[in-house]
């Protein structure tokens, strides 16, 4: 699991008594850390005051591209903290001091509900129009055409097929994908490498002062073209 408190101190003891109890723990101090190293954790505990990012947007960052458990472990402790928190994407909300029992018997309750770690097969494939991705077999498709793409390319369209209806926020492509290796262009010199392989500028959509999305590609004008 990740532990994501900007208190050292907290932070190793939470570890050092979660690992008595026989789990893994990974720690991280900032949210920009938080979002480079959770996709490995089966549950995070998600301070809100972080010395980088608000932590609310860490956990709809989170929550955007992964359905991993998260408690929201904080010192807000007001009603609308709690709403806030629960609205952005928790799954529980555990205000400070609290006590360690409780703590774990919140983690066991959510865990209880958590879907299956590992996804089922035909999660590994996602399709959309005539654009095919394969994440098992990393293989991009249009049609019966393969694309060869790089291993950051299929990363970025990966990221973006798995939520096609929803705009990526540019920063968070950033962090997921590149780190901190990044460069400002970076995500547009990846997008327009793509739209290059893909054959066609409408398979990544790009919405001004966001991010990106999945558009409709050549479909349109292949029903275009068979209505003819």
């Amino acid at each position: 699991m990740l532990v994501v408190e900007n208190n050292v101190g907290d932070m190793e003891a939470l570890a050092r008594g979660l690992r008595r109890h026989g789990h893994q723990v990974c720690c991280a101090e900032t949210g920009n850390a938080a979002l480079e190293t959770y996709a490995d954790a089966d549950l995070v505990l998600l301070d809100l005051e972080l010395p980088d990012l608000d932590g609310l947007e860490v956990c709809r960052a989170i929550r955007s591209t992964s359905d991993i458990p998260i408690i929201a472990v904080t010192a807000r402790s007001s009603e609308l903290d709690r709403v806030l928190g629960l609205e952005a994407g928790a799954d529980d909300y555990v205000a400070k001091p609290y006590g360690f029992r409780e703590l774990m018997a919140r983690m066991a309750a959510v865990m209880r509900r958590a879907r299956p770690a590992r996804p089922a097969a035909d999660a590994q494939v996602r399709t959309h129009g005539r654009l095919r991705i394969d994440a098992g077999a990393r293989e991009v498709w249009v049609g019966a055409r393969r694309v060869e793409v790089t291993r950051k390319e299929f990363d970025l369209l990966w990221l973006l097929a798995k939520q096609p209806e929803a705009v990526v926020p540019r920063r968070m492509i950033m962090h997921l994908i590149w780190g901190d290796s990044w460069s400002r262009r970076t995500v547009d010199t990846h997008v327009s490498s793509l739209r290059g392989k893909l054959g066609c500028s409408d398979w990544i959509l790009t919405v001004r002062g966001v991010g990106f999305r999945l558009g409709p590609g050549d479909s349109a004008s292949v029903l275009l073209r068979q209505a003819v």
